[in-house]
């Protein structure tokens, strides 16, 4: 359908003085010019001029669709030469400008189709301009190496990014185009890129001026070259080597912001592309970024100053963009929460501030009706920038001073009503302030002033300013907005004291403050989450002061959601570590880990799951981790090396890890098998035979997992369950461990492999390494050699001092260790293939060793135990002292174990663990008791 025939369905509103004469009435092209015309002229000189002077031109474009017209017009664009570029771009501007306004105001096209237009017709400027200018300097030979056709293809090297709304596709109607121009210093020789760099920013500047420049012919776009690194010292096109040391030194908050909506527009947009990727973890950092937020307000606050924008409320001339409730705001609001969290979520990276605000919906970040709301406010805002800006084709965003300019701006917006449009913009700027204000009002739900707390917990707070956390002036000053309301919430506490005490630690062991205290401000539900650690697991608040970026997991969308798996994880781990150097892979891992590692405990801590569950968890964690971790450590070998000789190597699983029962502060037994087929020697820069090379894998997983760095460590490791222990080899072929298993391991090695389970690996290896497991237990059969080798063993524990009590209910007779070793001696007696506990205990009256009832019992005192081992983890890393964990961890255990008391569960717990261990006796042997 032609232009023509569809805007007589949708009346232009320009007002004249006959009245309303818009397009509703056109009968034909020709006549339909006149009343154009004259009504333009009531409601913008601009247009009208541009109509009178391309009037025969848009009398044959009224024809056509106006996307074809502007296709058309981008076409023409880039068949200009230096001859007609300047004044040709010109020409194609004023014709551009009559199809954007027309279908704007006909209501042809929404919005986002104005904006893309009006973009993509600014990038066929530009590259028209650059491809010219660029072109006479090669043809000069000022660009080392480069021809025009060179310049045609990818700009000889140079790149002009798009920032701001160009590079988001949201071009105003009279905006100006915000530009960074660089130049890859790698295609030239290092001799050559001086003159080179001279030459790009010649090209630079003029093909700015065949923009910007007004003539004659008026001006193409206003064009600011000033958001490039470090503006006032540094010419207007830089080296790309240059810009990325800059941005890794010295980059700033706004700049992070800016980079939000870059985008390669016109010369060598590979370049540009790469480039954009290295800058990646400057503008989206992994971590939540809530100190982002403090910087945004404080950018806010120095554009009102600097603008005068203080205190504007009337309508009359108010800035549509940067007053209070106007389009900046908005788009504050959004790029904020996408700074924070994009580094962690890609789908939150959108350029265009409509799309950026629909992912923040869908991730959780903002509530749907919030995103909808602000959409449709943010339609409202940039379609009446729009009307104030054809009116003179003015840059400015001021709304009108006078009644008659309000009234020309509401007939644009298509109402006669000006008490109504009024009206709406008035409640529509309000709803904006509302919804954003939050965010440029932190901490103003807390209430001014010191909160009453208790002498000896005003002696705790008194020494809080002299933490590390507390010691920058921007922490202190985020922190004292925070105190009185985490005061209070603590004084809430079922044990305000303890509560206190434990936070107290939290902020003792804290290194920094800012970040953090930026993400409790920023989202108060946090705190409620602390003060609930603090009040209950010390051992989780101190993990955290240690660890205090898992913090950012709990604002994850996935945190609550449900438990993933361990593919799953492996999956995402193996992403997060792709494309990273080795000891870079080391701190994601750390990291990642620690995120996943602290749900766990959030969700045991507040019985969103059970203690299975958390053991279970525990488990496809470390699982993974394993899973991942083990072929970026082969391939760092590799690199070295040469690829693994022979088929691989298995990474199994024992103990706890193997049976699926870690706790919170578990490490890992592994042994690592083999396969050296018949390969003499791995195929790289210096070649090992299959034991050196696998050795050597071991150990670096081993480093891998236990190794401190700037994250952290991972897991303890102990490999003291290999073939001949301390002694054997730290990796085994697997023909030798088939061997030692059936002729050399002693029955309670054969007991440990009843847990054993492949964790990484080529995945037939691991199936040979379980065959492998389950023919020897079949074949260690020996219920009367076993009852006999695993009563000595026991002995052997006892004669160790290896102690239980109350509450270190692992160890001793009775205990979980104890239950654990009867389970795996029943397991290896029939030849069961089972792991887990009860499972192995299930086949003890095939055996004749327990009745039915016994084992029942035995079952239930090992999930019980388990349960309580595993909220005990959860509690403190040391020794369990039921006086220092405070009435909160009493509680907490008592909860586990659905015990009325902690004093109660004692008690249970002991007379348990003495019944335990006379059936146990019953079967293994007596031996001497210890003293509890």
């Amino acid at each position: 359908m032609s232009f023509a025939s569809r805007l007589t369905r949708h009346p232009i509103p320009f007002s004249t003085a006959r009245g309303d004469e818009g397009w509703a009435a056109l009968h034909g092209v020709d006549l339909a010019l006149r009343p154009l015309i004259t009504g333009a002229a009531g409601s913008s000189p601009y247009l009208s001029a541009l109509i009178l002077r391309e009037a025969d031109w848009l009398s044959d474009a009224l024809q056509a669709a106006p996307d074809d017209t502007i296709a058309a017009l981008i076409a023409e664009a880039a068949r200009l030469d230096h001859a007609t570029l300047d004044r040709g771009l010109r020409q194609l501007k004023r014709r551009a400008a009559l199809v954007v306004a027309l279908a704007d105001l006909g209501g042809l096209w929404p919005l986002h189709r104005v904006t893309q237009a009006w973009t993509d017709f600014a990038d066929a400027c530009l590259k028209a301009a650059l491809i010219t200018h660029v072109g006479l300097e090669a043809r000069r030979g000022k660009i080392p190496g480069m021809t025009e056709q060179d310049a045609e293809s990818f700009g000889a090297g140079m790149v002009a990014l798009a920032m701001g709304k160009m590079g988001a596709g949201e071009l105003n109607y009279s905006s100006d185009i915000d530009l960074i121009c660089f130049f890859d210093d790698e295609r030239f020789d290092p001799a050559d890129a001086m003159e080179a760099r001279t030459a790009f920013i010649r090209a630079t500047r003029r093909m700015a001026a065949s923009l910007s420049d007004t003539t004659d012919e008026g001006y193409v776009f206003r064009t600011d070259l000033r958001l490039r690194p470090d503006a006032s010292v540094t010419p207007v096109c830089i080296s790309l080597t240059a810009a990325e040391r800059y941005y890794e030194a010295e980059g700033r908050s706004w700049e992070r912001s800016a980079y939000i909506k870059a985008r390669p527009a016109a010369g060598d947009l590979a370049a540009g592309a790469r480039f954009l990727d290295t800058l990646t973890p400057f503008v989206w950092r992994r971590h939540l970024d809530f100190s982002m937020v403090q910087d945004t307000i404080d950018m806010r606050q120095k554009i009102r100053d600097h603008k005068g924008l203080h205190g504007n409320l009337k309508l009359e001339g108010r800035n549509m963009k940067l007053g209070a409730g106007g389009i900046r705001e908005i788009e504050f609001f959004a790029q904020t929460r996408q700074l924070v969290a994009g580094g962690r979520d890609p789908a939150l990276r959108a350029r265009r501030t409509v799309d950026a605000l629909g992912a923040l919906a869908t991730a959780g970040w903002i509530g749907t009706d919030v995103a909808d709301e602000l959409t449709d406010h943010y339609t409202h805002h940039r379609e009446i920038e729009h009307r104030i800006q054809m009116i003179d084709d003015a840059q400015t965003h001021d709304l009108p001073k006078s009644a008659e300019g309000f009234a020309r701006l509401a007939h644009l917006c298509g109402t006669d009503d000006i008490a109504a449009f009024r009206a709406g913009l008035t409640q529509r700027l309000a709803r904006v302030e509302m919804i954003c204000g939050d965010l440029f009002q932190p901490g103003k739900a807390a209430a001014d002033g010191e909160v009453a707390v208790p002498p000896e917990q005003a002696e705790i707070v008194a020494r809080w300013p002299t933490y590390p956390a507390l010691r920058s002036e921007r922490g202190h000053a985020i922190f004292a907005r925070l105190k009185p309301d985490l005061l209070r919430r603590f004084q809430r506490a079922a044990r305000p004291d303890e509560a206190l005490l434990n936070f107290d630690s939290f902020l003792k062991g804290l290194p920094a403050g800012v970040q953090l205290f930026s993400l409790f401000e920023a989202n108060p539900s946090l705190v409620d989450l602390i003060v609930d650690i603090c009040a209950t697991a010390p051992g989780l608040s101190l993990y955290l002061s240690r660890h205090a970026s898992v913090l950012d997991a709990v604002l994850d969308g996935r945190f609550f959601a449900p438990w993933p798996g361990t593919q799953a994880l492996q999956a995402e781990l193996a992403e997060v570590l792709a494309g990273s150097e080795f000891e870079g892979q080391l701190d994601q891992a750390r990291r990642w880990q620690k995120e996943w590692h602290f749900r766990i405990g959030v969700h045991q801590l507040r019985g969103l799951i059970d203690e299975e569950a958390a053991m279970a968890q525990y488990t496809d964690l470390a699982h993974a981790v394993l899973g991942a971790l083990w072929p970026v450590v082969c391939d760092e070998i590799a690199r070295r090396h040469g690829p693994p000789p022979g088929h691989g190597g298995v990474v199994l699983g024992m103990g706890s890890l193997g049976a699926g029962r870690m706790s919170a502060g578990s490490d890992l037994d592994l042994i690592v098998i083999y396969d050296p087929s018949d390969a003499e020697q791995s195929d790289g820069p210096r070649p090992l035979d299959p034991r050196g090379w696998y050795a050597k894998a071991t150990k670096a997983l081993i480093t891998a997992l236990s190794a401190p760095t700037a994250a952290g460590t991972l897991y303890a490791v102990d490999m003291r369950l290999r073939p001949s222990g301390r002694q054997g080899p730290v990796a085994t072929a697997i023909t030798a461990f088939a061997h030692y298993q059936r002729v050399e391991a002693w029955t309670w090695e054969h007991m440990a492999l009843t847990r054993a389970r492949a964790m990484a690996g080529p995945a037939d290896l691991c199936t040979r390494v379980e065959e492998i497991r389950r023919a020897v237990i079949a074949e260690k059969a020996d219920p009367a050699k076993v009852r006999a080798d695993a009563a000595e063993m026991r002995g052997r524990l006892a004669a160790a001092e290896r102690a239980g009590s109350t509450w270190a209910i692992k160890e001793g007779q009775g205990g979980l260790q104890d239950v654990e070793l009867l389970g795996q001696a029943v397991a290896l007696a029939t030849g069961s293939a089972a792991r887990a506990t009860a499972a192995q205990l299930a086949h003890a009256p095939e055996l004749g060793w327990l009745d039915v009832g016994q084992t029942a019992d035995l079952i239930a005192a090992h999930g019980l135990f388990a349960r309580v081992q595993a909220a005990t983890r959860l509690l403190t890393d040391t020794a369990l002292d039921p006086g220092a964990i405070g009435d909160g961890g009493r509680d907490f255990l008592a909860r586990v174990a659905d015990a009325p008391s902690a004093d109660a569960l004692a008690l249970e717990l002991d007379e348990k663990r003495a019944y335990i261990a006379q059936i146990i006796d019953a079967v293994l042997g007596a031996v001497p008791r210890e003293e509890h």
